[in-house]
């Protein structure tokens, strides 16, 4: 295991408290957008965490009214309409690498979006564990707006499984904006904030998920991940399996201990 309290990235903002590390975007004048060499350190970033064992939960939040405008149209786009095949397919699979560490990572997301959310931006949002929003916050996967097709970074696969097949389509098709009223209502967000409100319910959300159990927590996230994929049966199998793993942890005893003494039980993550 590793530790992550001190990391110091170059392409973005982190900042580590009690176990709840919170991250952002650079760039706020270009409403924080994505470059060749963030996407990389964010896939790095979220790759080391399934390592460390001072980090409980992830908070990916929003840098000055905005969460993130997706690939810079310089540093991204202009580049890579110069690019040969196997340079944008190393490309692309980066990207991808960024959200399948996201799901690997061990952690649970909480995705807190004011203001623009839009292309990759999206699908930081949609591959987080829970989503917060603000009223002004404006989510779209604009892929099919620049001539691309929808099925970027996992989309086709993620946003039905959080919205619906139809509604997914829609938004994938169309490349609009999602509101955050309809966004709440098609249960994209799990609620919404006002923006003096937002960084404060994702730190209690992120506070109340730190106070359980950090291996429980990572199995749930691993099995959400991969039940997909699974018939009935074999997912079923395969939570018995997570379970007796579980209950062979420090943190099952202290939960049952707690019990019995008819006292709170407090993790360590063990």
């Amino acid at each position: 295991m590793t530790t992550m309290r001190n990391f110091a990235p170059v392409h973005f903002d982190w900042q580590w408290d009690a176990g709840i590390a919170t991250v952002s975007l650079h760039g706020a004048a270009r409403k924080n957008p994505l470059t060749f060499e963030s996407y990389a350190e964010l896939r790095d970033m979220f790759r080391e965490l399934a390592y460390a064992d001072d980090v409980d939960v992830v908070v990916l939040t929003s840098n000055d009214g905005n969460f993130c405008s997706g690939g810079d149209v310089h540093d991204i786009i202009g580049p890579l309409v110069e690019m040969d095949m196997k340079g944008i397919l190393t490309f692309t699979r980066m990207t991808g690498d960024l959200v399948k560490a996201m799901l690997a990572c061990g952690k649970p997301v909480i995705a807190a979006v004011d203001g623009i959310c839009v292309g990759a931006g999206a699908i930081l949002a949609m591959a987080a564990d829970m989503r917060l929003a603000t009223p002004e916050a404006k989510v779209a996967f604009l892929f099919t707006r620049v001539g691309l097709a929808g099925c970027d970074m996992g989309a086709c696969a993620m946003l039905p499984r959080i919205i619906g097949q139809g509604r997914a389509a829609e938004l994938l098709y169309t490349g609009r904006t999602l509101q955050s009223d309809e966004g709440l209502f098609w249960g994209f967000w799990n609620a919404v904030h006002p923006a003096n409100e937002i960084d404060k319910a994702a730190r209690t959300l992120a506070e109340r998920v730190s106070s359980g159990p950090g291996f429980a927590h990572m199995m749930t996230k691993t099995q959400l991940n991969q039940e997909w994929a699974m018939s009935l049966e074999t997912a079923i199998e395969s939570e018995a399996q997570a379970q007796a793993i579980c209950m062979q942890t420090e943190d099952f005893r202290r939960a049952y201990r707690a019990f019995v003494a008819k006292d709170k039980p407090v993790f360590e993550g063990d």
